[in-house]
């Protein structure tokens, strides 16, 4: 197939990657273009434009910051809405807000565009890897048409509805289950070692019994070893995704306490410990208090 791909941060180039590798043909933009520079090695084509990226493709994917950095790529007259095909697909692997995607469907259906949002779980390594789980909504016709795509990315694909926003919704819920399990893991940790217990024990006692699902794997030995640099999940994108997550639930009035805790937590980790760091970087935040 004939592909665009937009935005070559640590997940996007993992991906474009293995798309690349599958044999098929890539065009990538990215806002800094030197970030393109290892896949147009392996065969990619550098687009200029986000329009040259999407012009004549089957499928265009994204995987941009947030709601404005997507918005950016997508509108005006060098947008991926203007090269787009009237049928061929935009996959949005974003994490936006509701109301972003819900827009982004209504532009996409004005010009006889299909959109799936698809989300992804995973980290860096994952992506690279080949093995995402995605979480993938849009019209049955356009996720049947993504499955072949998908299958090269993913290990497992939930489709969760027609409406692109359901995808987006499922994973803002998912990324505060991401952020809870980091409080609950750096409270712990914390109590933990003011009481005299070494931060390696504890991880030991927690893997070791109850805790030893994927995602106490994947961030308890951060937490435990203090190691939040390089990020993998970087802490501001954390806390957008938490205020994103408040947006929606204050939408459908749905109550979060947990959420404001979660959200302060995290700015106060990004004004004290930088904003290069880990996610996981909200347990010395924890550490700090009292």
């Amino acid at each position: 197939m004939r592909l665009g791909f937009l935005g070559l941060g640590q997940m996007g180039a993992g991906i474009a990657a293995n798309l690349l590798k599958a044999g098929h043909e890539l065009r990538v933009w990215n806002r800094s273009p030197q970030k393109a520079e290892e896949l147009v090695t392996q065969g990619a084509v550098l687009a200029a434009t986000p329009r040259e990226a999407a012009e004549g493709a089957d499928a265009v994917f994204t995987m941009l910051a947030d709601d404005d950095a997507l918005l950016s790529v997508l509108e005006g007259e060098e947008g991926i809405l203007a090269g787009l095909p009237v049928g061929a697909l935009h996959i949005s692997h974003s994490t936006i807000s509701v109301a972003a995607s819900e827009r982004i469907a209504g532009l996409h259906a004005d010009r006889g565009q299909r959109f799936v949002s698809a989300p992804v779980f995973g980290r860096p390594a994952v992506a690279e890897a080949g093995q995402l789980w995605i979480v993938a909504a849009g019209a049955p016709d356009a996720l049947d048409a993504a499955q072949p795509l998908f299958d090269v990315i993913g290990r497992t694909v939930f489709r969760v509805g027609e409406a692109p926003s359901a995808a987006n919704l499922v994973k803002l819920a998912g990324n505060f289950m991401i952020m809870s399990t980091v409080e609950a893991y750096g409270e712990a940790m914390a109590l933990a070692e003011r009481g005299g217990v070494a931060r390696a024990q504890m991880l030991e006692v927690l893997s070791g019994t109850l805790f030893d699902g994927t995602i106490h794997k994947i961030y308890g030995p951060p937490i435990a070893e203090q190691r939040h640099r390089p990020a993998g999940f970087a802490a501001p994108l954390g806390l957008k995704d938490m205020r994103l997550a408040g947006e929606a639930a204050a939408t459908l009035g749905q109550p979060m306490p947990l959420l404001d805790l979660l959200k302060a937590h995290l700015a106060e980790t990004v004004a004290t410990e930088g904003e290069d760091v880990d996610v996981t970087a909200m347990a010395a935040t924890i550490a700090k208090l009292g």
